[in-house]
């Protein structure tokens, strides 16, 4: 027997004991950024992702040069990343919304694919790119019409052509830029992608939001997800008090591997679309 005949019936095991685990269970699901590889947007921290420092709050509200460099690797990366198309794990997703087996997925991703393959409940807890907002007076812009002011306001830029796209849709540019920064066309004030950046805190009522999809449910998957992040340990913690089975997919190690009542070393898409193919319905 090969390696990978090894490691593909070590999946196969590990599969069959999550779906024992979740049988007859309501699942409150957490994704991360490994949900969406499969459509083309890279991890931050999975095997072969690209080396980048993200852009913190701190870092986008007082450097205007690193906040023209965002603007322009966020307008280049754009295109492709608003192009990307929920995989089979999404779509797995939406299928065990629609059978009744999960009270709502919370997704650490901003690419809006969970909507897109028709999950209703989704709260999406480090915010999205469809939207752009005012920091001071709150006017909300839909992102595609912020993508159009730009094209306008700096005619020269063209988008290049096969660069590497960043988790939450941007590229680095090249080189500083002449380029101009969209503004509030309400009060001429600093927009900002409706994205929690690093160094920001997530609204309260997001997170409790969240809290309720775990607190409604029977049991936890976490789908993609190092867990590195604060917010989704946070989540984790309160499945594991209230004693719920926790099922943790991913390819490597994450921080919730400790917590996990089974865990599967395999491919988000693939492990979740054997879930909602095999788990049994609720009575």
């Amino acid at each position: 027997m090969t390696f990978a005949e090894t490691s593909d019936t070590q999946v196969r095991r590990q599969i069959d004991r999550a779906v024992e685990a979740l049988s007859g269970r309501r699942l409150a699901v957490l994704t991360g950024a490994g949900v969406s590889t499969d459509s083309g947007i890279p991890d931050y921290r999975g095997e072969g992702a690209p080396r980048r420092s993200p852009m913190t709050a701190q870092m986008f509200l007082a450097d205007p040069a690193a906040r023209t460099r965002y603007w322009v690797g966020s307008h280049f990366g754009w295109q492709a990343f608003s192009a990307a198309q929920p995989n089979a794990g999404h779509t797995s997703l939406a299928r065990l919304e629609r059978t009744g087996h999960t009270t709502g997925v919370v997704t650490q991703n901003v690419d809006g694919l969970h909507l897109r393959a028709g999950s209703n409940r989704v709260v999406e807890l480090h915010g999205t790119m469809r939207r752009v907002l005012c920091t001071e007076c709150g006017q909300v812009f839909d992102r595609r019409d912020i993508g159009s002011r730009i094209e306008r306001e700096n005619p020269w830029i063209t988008v290049p052509e096969n660069v590497p796209l960043g988790p939450d849709g941007d590229v680095a540019p090249d080189a500083d830029l002449d380029f101009r920064i969209p503004d509030c066309t309400v009060c001429g004030g600093l927009l900002k992608p409706e994205v929690v950046f690093f160094g920001e805190y997530i609204p309260t009522e997001r997170f409790r939001e969240a809290e309720q999809v775990v607190l409604a449910a029977d049991a936890l998957v976490i789908a993609g997800s190092s867990l590195v992040v604060n917010s989704g340990i946070r989540l984790v913690e309160r499945a594991r008090r209230r004693r719920l089975p926790i099922v943790v997919i991913n390819r490597g190690t994450t921080k919730g591997d400790q917590r996990a009542t089974v865990k599967v070393e395999g491919g988000t898409s693939e492990v979740l679309a054997a879930l909602a193919e095999e788990l049994p319905p609720l009575s």
